[in-house]
């Protein structure tokens, strides 16, 4: 018998497997190049050496199209949601009876039991942020907080979720407060600007994993976020160890959760709260102390810790420098600042 036919048959086959597994790398690098350039697509440089960016209006419009043409859907706030305007007008519903209300240094305040987060009812001035398109990540994978400010647009979240490295800042986001479940019940909300410490753009510090965005609500001028959605006092220096809350939404799912218990000092520039189940997602949700007031936003060491530990950066005089720089809208290199 010849044996021509098994070993040319054989090489066929042989053939064939390395021509499939060339052609299956050039696929898979042809879809890896193009996830990457839709990764750089969404990005963009603004200035590191400030660490701001100021938002392209028709950027941040596209993005808010693609969200509400996709996974979100605006809709009407139920009469007991709605705030009633300004800080004062925070309607949290906390995931413990009593403690939305409770002057927690004085009494009525307890630690969740167990130390693991829940799913509680989507609040006003906390919601998740999304990034459509092509970037790597999820729909949502970051949380922020409305904080009072004299403009009324001010959020606060961490500067991992807005600023990525050599990528530079994300140009696609969109801020949806007391997101639950797809609903947008208080609009769909972009940045105009975004602001970290140069310490977070050049070096990816730790110590600064802050960022503030100013908000508008595409479509409504004039609208203000914190009238919409009541805000939080923000608080720098706090004094630790206090009782306090985390809250966030866990990357995909579709309502927020919280834990509560004492957070403390963590060396000099860390903030720390141990609580289970607080997982990716959650990264600039915020920690709460006398049920409205803001000392902290899930970030700072290890990306804002693991499943059992949050960490924040210590809200320090440089993090008051950048609220008021977020505040004002200027540089120490702008014109007129001193």
């Amino acid at each position: 018998m010849s044996s021509k036919g098994p070993r040319g048959h054989g090489r066929s086959i042989g053939v064939r497997v390395a021509l499939g597994l060339c052609c299956a790398a050039l696929a898979g690098g042809a879809v890896l190049l193009w996830e990457f350039g839709g990764i750089l697509e969404n990005h963009a440089d603004g200035d590191p050496g400030a660490g701001s960016y100021v938002q392209d209006p028709q950027a941040a419009d596209r993005a808010a199209e693609a969200l509400l043409d996709g996974v979100v859907r605006e809709v009407p706030a139920a009469p007991g949601q709605r705030a009633q305007g300004g800080q004062d007008g925070q309607t949290a519903q906390a995931g413990q009876a009593g403690n939305a209300a409770a002057d927690w240094r004085s009494g009525g305040w307890r630690p969740s039991e167990p130390l693991a987060a829940e799913t509680i009812a989507a609040e006003p001035a906390v919601g998740a942020l999304f990034s459509p398109g092509e970037d790597g990540d999820g729909d949502h994978h970051c949380s922020g907080v409305v904080v009072h400010s004299p403009g009324g647009d001010l959020v606060a979240t961490a500067a991992h979720c807005v600023y990525r490295g050599a990528l530079g800042f994300r140009t696609n986001l969109v801020f949806v407060p007391g997101y639950r479940d797809g609903e947008a019940p208080y609009g769909v909300w972009v940045p105009t600007r975004i602001d970290v410490d140069p310490s977070w753009s050049e070096d990816q510090d730790p110590d600064h994993d802050v960022a503030f965005l100013r908000l508008r609500r595409p479509g409504r001028p004039g609208e203000r976020l914190e009238v919409t959605t009541g805000a939080e006092t923000i608080r720098f220096r706090p004094q630790l160890p206090a009782p306090a809350r985390v809250v966030g939404y866990p990357g995909g799912a579709e309502e927020p959760v919280d834990c509560y218990n004492t957070a403390r000092a963590d060396g000099p520039t860390q903030l720390r709260l141990d609580c289970a189940d607080v997982p990716d997602g959650t990264s600039g949700g915020p920690v709460l102390t006398d049920a409205h007031t803001l000392i902290g936003v899930v970030g700072g060491r290890d990306g804002g810790g693991d499943e059992t530990t949050s960490f924040s950066s210590w809200f320090d005089d440089d993090i008051r420098k950048l609220y008021q720089r977020a505040v004002t809208g200027r540089t120490s290199a702008d014109p007129g600042r001193r």
